[in-house]
C-alpha cells in the first residue's frame, strides 16, 4: 500500500513537471547551435578561417546561446522566440558560410593571415 502511495505521488509531480520541460525543450536549435560550432572548429583546423575570423564566429555563438538562456529563463519558449532564435541562427550560418569563403586563410595554422598567389595567367 506504501508503495502504491508514493508510486501515486511520484507519477502526479512526473506528470505534472512535463509539461514545463516539453515547454523549454528546443532540441532543434541545440542541435543547430552544434553543428555550427562544428563547421566553425573545422574552418578552423582547415585554415579556411583565421584565428579572428573563428573568434568573432564563436562570439556571435555565444550571443545566440545567451538569447536562448534568456527565452528559456521564464520557464516556457514562445513561438514569438522560438522564430527570433530561428532568425539569429539563420544570420549566423550566414556568416560562418561566407567567412569560410571569403578568401582569407590560415593554411599553416600559424595565427597569421596566408596570401595565396593569384595564378599567372
Amino acid at each position: 500500500m506504501k508503495h502504491t502511495s508514493h508510486f501515486i505521488v511520484g507519477a502526479f509531480i512526473l506528470s505534472a513537471a512535463l509539461p514545463v520541460l516539453a515547454q523549454t525543450d528546443t532540441p532543434n536549435i541545440d542541435q543547430r547551435q552544434q553543428n555550427q560550432q562544428q563547421r566553425i572548429e573545422q574552418g578552423e583546423q582547415s585554415g579556411t578561417l583565421t584565428g579572428k575570423e573563428a573568434n568573432h564566429l564563436e562570439r556571435a555563438q555565444e550571443r545566440v546561446q545567451g538569447m536562448e538562456d534568456k527565452a528559456k529563463a521564464d520557464g516556457s519558449v514562445t513561438a514569438q522566440e522560438r522564430k527570433r532564435l530561428q532568425h539569429a541562427e539563420n544570420v549566423q550560418n550566414r556568416h560562418i558560410y561566407r567567412q569560410k569563403r571569403d578568401r582569407q586563410h590560415d593554411l599553416n595554422n600559424d595565427g597569421a593571415r596566408d596570401h595565396l598567389r593569384r595564378r599567372q595567367r
